[in-house]
């Protein structure tokens, strides 16, 4: 990989579980961007939300992914469902990443939501709800990753062949290490 391939998408998408075996594949270094925001402050998401609110969680949130994305060698790097939404995130990640979005349908992104308690956005009303709406306002947005791969509801792996072939055929990328 030329640069790190940075995965976008709505919560459930499945840019952690997609990403840790994408980088085991391409024997490469997995990271996840929540993981990092939380080792850095010391807090779960959810108690940097509930004591600082979401703006200084993007503020965090994009130190972060800019600290991953020059410091480290390429690597796979998973983001939370906000990340790109910010004009200043995605421009880092433009510059120096492979953006790729993890595009889901809502009765997928709702049943594997579903399985955990740890989404301060969906605690905010109807979850269905929330989820079309994040649709409606972040498909626009994340539509201008440099790669969209459906992530279907079918065993991970599936998803991570489609991931790899549409890697193999994104112009500058050359995809070694592959088993």
């Amino acid at each position: 990989m030329p640069r790190t391939v940075v995965l976008v998408g709505l919560m459930g998408a499945g840019k952690t579980s997609i990403g840790r075996r994408l980088a085991a594949r391409l024997n490469l270094p997995f990271r996840d961007a929540d993981n990092e925001i939380e080792t850095a402050a010391g807090r779960t998401i959810e108690e940097i939300f509930e004591r600082f609110g979401e703006a200084e969680f993007r503020a965090g949130e994009r130190r972060v992914i800019g600290r991953l994305l020059q410091d480290n060698p390429p690597h796979i790097l998973a983001t939370g469902g906000g990340a790109y939404m910010d004009p200043e995130t995605r421009a880092l990640i433009r510059d120096h990443g492979i953006s790729l979005w993890l595009r889901a349908e809502l009765d997928v992104l709702l049943a594997r939501t579903s399985r955990r308690n740890n989404r301060p956005l969906l605690k905010q009303g109807n979850p269905r709800e929330i989820l079309s709406r994040l649709i409606d306002l972040r498909h626009p947005v994340y539509a201008e990753a440099d790669i969209t791969v459906d992530s279907i509801d079918a065993p991970p792996e599936e998803t991570v062949e489609r991931v790899l072939r549409a890697l193999e055929t994104h112009p500058g990328v050359q995809v070694t290490g592959r088993d």
